[in-house]
């Protein structure tokens, strides 16, 4: 059972939660950005949370199926039709072989993920199968998506599950954005006035962002006496400080370590707010405890495992 890709948009890639354990061998997380958008577009076609996905960028693909399938489309709004017919995000629909699903430029988000029933079956690498370009490795053979290219699917029956209850709401982007985040590793190295301006700035999201980094502009934090650290750890959501003074949330492809200090690390429940964020935004962030943190993220559990649509 596969796809096939006859227009493959801009940056196309097959991913997944993520690549765990590895960065100690200087391998990266990688794995979808709007990692709720990916478990949902699965739910929502009785897949398990963590099966491979289609995560696209700007501009969505164009595919023909080969079989019958439950599909879903999550994340932003990128126009889609199924055979001409407009289908809605985050909602599912049957395909049947010949079928083709079309999408265009978003209209809300910068990100869709489009999940299959069964999961995108590519070869996990390192116990994933995210795609992991810069490494080249994992995905639909290390690398994004092209025209002509067949996507395997695993196969699963779907002819008895009824889909008429599998459908949420779309979510509604806004263009000024509020991250929660925790202080810290390093913000001993800077001073009362950055951490102040650093929770009151409205920063904007520059061209520059990607899936390695959301760089902002806005008012510089000055730092104490530089921002240069011998190499730690960095996590998804770690917000950099570079020697010009604005932040970068470092994000899914983000470097294994990193010798600028990290001011704060925005929570796991708000990171795809940010890989949805389009250059101009405005982000600003709320500082929260730990334990904040924690009840948020226990809270988003809690609805996961509450969601059914089967």
């Amino acid at each position: 059972m596969s796809f096939e890709i006859l227009n493959a948009g801009p940056l196309s890639t097959v991913q997944d939660l993520g690549r765990f354990g590895v960065m100690k061998n200087g391998f990266t997380q990688s794995g979808a950005m709007d990692q709720r958008s990916a478990k949902l577009a699965n739910l929502l076609v009785n897949n398990d949370m963590d099966c491979a996905v289609i995560e696209m960028t700007l501009m969505g693909i164009t595919a023909r199926f080969d079989g019958d399938y439950i599909i879903a489309v999550t994340g932003g709004d990128f126009g889609s039709a199924l055979n001409d017919v407009p289908v809605k995000v985050n909602k599912a629909y049957r395909v049947k072989r010949g079928d083709v699903l079309k999408m265009g430029y978003a209209k809300s988000g910068v990100r869709a993920y489009l999940a299959v029933s069964g999961g995108v079956n590519v070869p996990p690498v390192m116990n994933s199968r995210s795609t992991n370009l810069k490494s080249a490795i994992g995905g639909y053979k290390g690398r994004k998506l092209m025209n002509g290219d067949i996507v395997e699917v695993f196969d699963t029956d779907v002819s008895g599950l009824r889909i008429n209850n599998a459908e949420l709401a779309p979510y509604d982007y806004s263009h000024d954005i509020t991250v929660r985040a925790v202080l810290g590793p390093q913000d001993e190295m800077f001073t009362a006035d950055d951490i102040k301006n650093f929770f009151s700035t409205a920063y904007k999201v520059t061209p520059q962002a990607d899936r390695m980094g959301i760089r902002l502009d806005g008012k510089a934090l000055q730092s104490k006496n530089g921002v240069d650290i011998l190499s730690d750890g960095i996590v998804f959501g770690s917000v950099q400080i570079p020697k010009n003074g604005m932040p970068i949330v470092l994000m899914a492809d983000h470097q294994t370590t990193g010798g600028y200090a990290k001011i704060a690390t925005v929570i796991s429940v708000d990171l795809p707010l940010l890989a949805q964020a389009k250059p101009g935004d405005v982000i600003r962030f709320e500082q929260v405890t730990v334990k904040e943190a924690e009840k948020a993220a226990k809270r988003e559990s809690k609805f996961y495992n509450k969601l059914r649509f089967y």
